[in-house]
């Protein structure tokens, strides 16, 4: 007879709109949350409790034995420092992050044993999916990807290299490692407006430009063109709607916990995160020194 089945305590850092979804997903009954045991979420709004979840505070999920695993959902800007408490403290091991974060100190935290995870619901999307059935195989010429939305407060959520990070996410993962050319940063500040365009190679030398154009009325809306010697793709066709892409992405959470995810997976996953890092880090460089 198999003995009882571990459960991980959990806390929710955050309960905006990613929270919100978390907490309901915790809840729901689905093979990945048996595994997991909602203890509470924090936030810096006195709301008592959401859908008979208590608040409690971040001290007191910090120093909880019961509590295992933080799942970050707050503005990006706030990740580093709560993933830094998280595991610097005695109650917490494991985090699970929303948004790309930079860690200097990465490496030497996980070493002691702790699991962070950078979640990517981008690659778990229907678009995604299709892209990469589209491009296996092929020779890329030259490609572009425009996303277009409202303005983003920077101070919240980061540069527009790292608050964009999704999509850099993509074209690294369709077309491999890529390097910077050049960059720019348009900005209208009275208007709300910005622009920010970025020249990118691959290692076959073939050219990728990357823009994130935000204003006031701008429909949030991705315009993609990639030109392969065996054809083109224009624009993406409508290939459904993504559901429950936090729920795939708590699943393959908990497979790391659980130590089903290969070495192999975690170091190439690494290397990607660690890439796309470097890459928006350089633009931001480029952006900053021009001005």
């Amino acid at each position: 007879m198999d003995g009882p089945q571990r459960r991980f305590g959990v806390v929710v850092v955050g309960v905006g709109r990613a929270g919100s979804v978390r907490i309901r997903d915790l809840r729901s009954p689905n093979a990945s949350s048996e595994f997991l045991n909602l203890i509470g979420f924090v936030s810096r709004r006195e709301l008592g409790s959401i859908e008979e979840v208590k608040q409690i505070s971040l001290e007191d999920a910090l120093s909880s034995q019961e509590v295992e695993v933080a799942f970050i959902c707050s503005e990006s800007s706030s990740h580093e420092d709560y993933i830094r408490w998280v595991f610097r403290a005695g109650g917490p091991r494991l985090a699970q992050s929303w948004g790309l974060i930079e860690m200097p100190g990465e490496a030497e935290i996980l070493q002691q044993g702790k699991v962070l995870h950078e979640e990517h619901v981008e690659l778990l999307m229907e678009e995604f999916a299709f892209l990469k059935k589209e491009v296996v195989g092929k020779d890329l010429l030259k490609g572009s990807l425009l996303f277009t939305a409202g303005p983003l407060e920077e101070g919240r959520f980061g540069f527009p290299a790292f608050s964009g990070i999704s999509r850099l996410t993509w074209l690294v993962s369709l077309f491999g490692e890529l390097s910077l050319v050049s960059a720019t940063l348009e900005e209208r500040k009275e208007d709300q407006y910005m622009k920010m365009t970025v020249c990118l190679e691959t290692e076959n030398k073939s050219p990728l430009t990357w823009i994130e154009e935000k204003a006031p009325g701008l429909k949030r809306n991705r315009h993609l063109s990639f030109h392969f010697k065996s054809g083109s793709l224009e624009n993406m066709p409508n290939v459904g709607i993504n559901k429950n892409i936090f729920l795939k992405d708590q699943k393959i959470f908990v497979q790391k916990l659980l130590g089903q995810v290969s070495e192999k997976e975690l170091a190439a996953e690494k290397k990607r995160i660690l890439h796309c890092l470097w890459l928006a880090g350089e633009i931001q460089k480029h952006c900053c020194s021009k001005k």
